[in-house]
C-alpha cells in the first residue's frame, strides 16, 4: 500500500538527514489525525544542533518547493521546535525531549513512510 505524503515533507526529512538529524522518521497522519498529512520527526544532540536542523529544513523546503512554514514554535528554548507547514508538521527535538514525549509511540498507528525514495520521485 502506497501512502501519500506531501513531497515537501520528504524534502524536510532529507534536509534534516543532511545535517545529521537523528532517527528521522515520517509518519503518514491523514487517516489518524485528519488535520495534517504527515509528521516529520527528527532529533539533535544539543540546542545549537536543533536550531541548525530548523534552519536547514526551512532552507531546503523553500528552495525545492517555495514553501515557508506558516509558523515556528519553540525556537526560544530549542528543546522541541514545531514547524507548521499547513499540510505537514516538522518536529525537531532535543534527544532527551523526544525520548520523554515519544511521539512515535503516541502515534504508533500511523504508517511510517519511506522518505528517501520519495524525494527522488517528488515532482
Amino acid at each position: 500500500m502506497h501512502v501519500h505524503i506531501p513531497p515537501a515533507a520528504a524534502t524536510a526529512a532529507e534536509s534534516a538527514d543532511a545535517k545529521l538529524g537523528h532517527e528521522t522518521v515520517v509518519l503518514a497522519m491523514t487517516e489518524l489525525f485528519g488535520v495534517v498529512d504527515a509528521f516529520v520527526i527528527t532529533s539533535a544532540t544539543n540546542t545549537r544542533h536543533v536550531r541548525t536542523l530548523v534552519e536547514e529544513i526551512e532552507r531546503g523546503v523553500k528552495e525545492a518547493h517555495g514553501q515557508l512554514p506558516v509558523r515556528i514554535e519553540g525556537l526560544a528554548d530549542a528543546t522541541w521546535v514545531l514547524m507548521d507547514y499547513g499540510d505537514f508538521i516538522v518536529h525537531v527535538f532535543l534527544q532527551e525531549t523526544r525520548d520523554y514525549y515519544d511521539l512515535e509511540h503516541l502515534w504508533s498507528g500511523a504508517p511510517r513512510v519511506r522518505w528517501r525514495g520519495e524525494v527522488e520521485h517528488a515532482g
